[in-house]
């Protein structure tokens, strides 16, 4: 791994701190009480779902998979919908400069890699590699990832940096965001049909990386990872014993995004635009 691939310390300066994410660099930025406080939250909800009987991170020996998968829509749809965590999230990126005032969010979303749920066939789309644009979202999207326990690189996923800047075959034209919603408004949640991983479009790349570099990561609970959108990369397939929770959400500098300022754009083909999902930035404070 070429450590200067992941950064541990931000930019001072916002504009500084975007230009580098667009550029490539990846983030693993400490946790701040901010992100723990969040991470406590979350926790909280999952124990109350999972955790009545032994530790969250083993439920899914103790349930049924289709219990499991209930039972993490619930705290899904709680996520995406309490404005609480939309608090967070501003609360969060403003540390680092980002202006709620001029960045929109994607809703908090909840992640959840299951030991061996590869076997899965539902869950296949879940390890393809893909870059997160590929479903429709603009170029000028960062990704804000935080775990919610400690986790080794078995428990992560792995980024591919060489290929920021170029083409990969993939199902990205298929993808049309305004289609992919409108009789699935589920879908803008997550996971929320136990189906959809062979009954819907998930773009991906469907090839082999071979040889090519791989750029994995460990971390401890509340630490923010962040990355930009268009970066190439896949999940870990999970043989560990233990799920593994995290939370992301995403942003978006509507100024970038007017002025077309965002990462490489080198082989996204969807249609439609995520962005009209997202949460709209504050409004300036009217003058008296």
């Amino acid at each position: 791994m070429n450590t200067s691939d992941i950064s541990t310390a931000a930019p001072k300066a916002n504009e500084a701190f975007r230009r580098a994410v667009y550029d490539g660099q990846i983030y693993l930025l400490p946790a701040t009480d901010i992100s723990r406080r969040l991470i406590a939250d979350v926790l909280q909800l999952i124990e109350a779902e999972l955790g009545q009987e032994g530790p969250v991170r083993e439920a899914q020996f103790r349930l049924t998979g289709d219990e499991l998968f209930r039972r993490i829509g619930r705290l899904r749809k709680v996520l995406y919908e309490e404005t609480r965590f939309l608090q967070a999230m501003r609360d969060i990126v403003g540390e680092y400069g980002f202006d709620a005032r001029r960045n929109a969010f994607d809703p908090l979303r909840l992640r959840v890699s299951t030991h061996r749920g590869f076997d899965n066939p539902k869950a296949a789309p879940i390890y393809y590699a893909h870059r997160d644009t590929w479903y429709s979202h603009p170029a000028c999207q960062i990704s804000w990832w935080i775990p919610l326990h400690d986790l080794p690189p078995e428990q992560t996923f792995v980024f591919f940096p060489d290929f920021l800047r170029q083409a990969v075959e993939n199902n990205s034209g298929d993808f049309d965001y305004d289609t992919w919603t409108r009789d699935k408004k589920s879908l803008r949640i997550g996971w929320q049909d136990p189906n959809a991983g062979t009954t819907s479009l998930y773009p991906g790349f469907h090839g082999t990386m071979g040889d090519a570099r791989r750029v994995p990561f460990s971390c401890r609970a509340g630490e923010i990872l962040v990355f930009a959108g268009a970066h190439l990369h896949q999940t870990v397939k999970n043989e560990t014993g233990m799920t593994r929770f995290s939370v992301d959400f995403r942003t978006a500098d509507v100024e970038d995004f007017r002025a077309g300022i965002g990462a490489p754009n080198v082989d996204n083909r969807s249609t439609g635009s995520a962005l009209r999902d997202y949460f709209p930035p504050l409004a300036y404070p009217h003058s008296s």
